[in-house]
C-alpha cells in the first residue's frame, strides 16, 4: 500500500512540469498562429489563451470520464477556478497593484458570474446528466461563436483604418509548438488521472475533494505561469483576462464535457462550497478606480484558504 501511495505521489509530481510546459508551449503556438489576425490583446487573452491554459483541465476531466470517476473532472474544473482567481491573481497582487480597465472586463465577467450559478441549478437535483452537460457545452459554443464575431468585426475595422497587421510566428515553429504542447498537456492529464485517482482510492476520500484541491492546483500552473509572465512584462490585462476566460472555459466547456461523457454526480454540499467560493472571489476581482490593489490580493488568498477548509470539511 505504502509503495503503491508513493508511486501516486511522483506520478502527480512528474505531471506538474508537464502541464506547466506544456501549457507554455501550447499557448506560444496557439498565439503565434493567431498574430496575424490583428484583434486586441485582451480579447486574445480571454479566448486563445484562457483556452490554451485550460487544456489540463479539459485533459484530466475528460480522461477522468472516460475512467469513470467524473467527480474529479468536477472537482478540478471548479476548483480551478478557485485556484485562478483566489490562490494564483491573489499571489500575483502581493508582489504589487494591477490596472485593469473594469468596462474591458465587464462582459465576461458578468458571464463568468452567471455560470457558476447556472451549474449550481442543474446540479440541485444531486448530480449533472449528459442533458445538463448539452446545455452548458451549448452555451459555450454561443459564447465562443459571439467573440469569434467581435474577432472578425476588428479585423474588418482594422484593415478599413489601414492598421499594419503584427508579424506572425513562422507557421512551422507554431505549429510544432502547439503540437509538442498539446502533448505534453495529454500525457500530464493522464499521469493526474492515475495519481489523484489513486491517491483518492488509498485514503478513502471522495474524487471530489482530490479534484477540487490537489488536482485543480497542478493544472491551474499554466494560467499562473501566464499571470507572471505577463506581470513581468507589463501586460496586466492579459493576465487577468486569461484567468476570467480560463473560468468560463471551466464552467461551461469542461465541466459540459465531462458530464456528456459520463453524468456526474454532484452532491449539493460539495458543489456549494466550489460555486460559493468562485462567485465570491469573482467579486473580488471587480476592480474599483481601474486597480486591484495588494488588500484585494490578500482577501483572495484568504478566500482559497476558506474554500480548501470547507471543502475537505464537506467531505468529512
Amino acid at each position: 500500500m505504502q509503495l503503491a501511495q508513493t508511486t501516486d505521489v511522483l506520478l502527480l509530481l512528474a505531471a506538474i512540469p508537464l502541464a506547466t510546459l506544456g501549457g507554455g508551449a501550447f499557448l506560444q503556438g496557439v498565439v503565434g498562429l493567431s498574430a496575424s489576425l490583428g484583434v486586441p490583446r485582451l480579447l486574445v487573452a480571454t479566448t486563445l489563451a484562457a483556452f490554451a491554459t485550460s487544456s489540463p483541465e479539459l485533459t484530466v476531466s475528460s480522461l477522468a470520464a472516460w475512467a469513470g470517476r467524473p467527480g474529479i473532472g468536477l472537482g478540478d474544473a471548479l476548483g480551478s477556478n478557485v485556484v485562478n482567481l483566489g490562490l494564483v491573481l491573489g499571489s500575483a497582487l502581493l508582489f504589487g497593484p494591477l490596472a485593469v480597465d473594469a468596462r474591458e472586463i465587464r462582459r465576461d465577467w458578468l458571464l463568468a458570474l452567471a455560470v457558476p450559478v447556472a451549474t449550481l441549478l442543474l446540479g440541485l437535483d444531486g448530480r449533472l446528466s449528459r442533458a445538463d452537460g448539452v446545455l452548458l457545452l451549448g452555451a459555450f459554443a454561443t459564447w465562443a461563436g459571439w467573440l469569434t464575431r467581435l474577432a472578425l468585426r476588428h479585423k474588418r475595422q482594422a484593415r478599413a483604418d489601414g492598421a499594419e497587421a503584427p508579424a506572425p510566428l513562422a507557421t512551422s515553429v507554431a505549429l510544432s509548438r502547439l503540437l509538442a504542447g498539446l502533448a505534453s498537456l495529454l500525457l500530464a492529464g493522464r499521469l493526474f488521472v492515475l495519481g489523484a485517482s489513486g491517491i483518492a482510492t488509498a485514503l478513502g476520500v471522495h474524487a471530489y475533494v482530490i479534484g477540487a484541491t490537489l488536482v485543480s492546483a497542478g493544472t491551474s500552473l499554466p494560467e499562473w505561469v501566464t499571470v507572471l509572465l505577463a506581470r513581468r512584462r507589463g501586460h496586466d490585462d492579459v493576465g487577468v483576462g486569461t484567468l476570467i476566460g480560463s473560468n468560463l472555459f471551466n464552467g461551461l466547456a469542461v465541466v459540459g464535457l465531462a458530464a456528456v461523457i459520463r453524468p456526474i454526480r454532484a452532491p449539493l454540499q460539495e458543489l456549494g462550497v466550489a460555486v460559493g467560493f468562485g462567485m465570491l472571489t469573482l467579486l473580488l476581482v471587480l476592480p474599483r478606480g481601474g486597480l486591484l490593489s495588494r488588500g484585494r490580493g490578500l482577501a483572495l488568498l484568504l478566500a482559497y484558504a476558506g474554500f480548501i477548509a470547507l471543502t475537505a470539511g464537506a467531505a468529512l
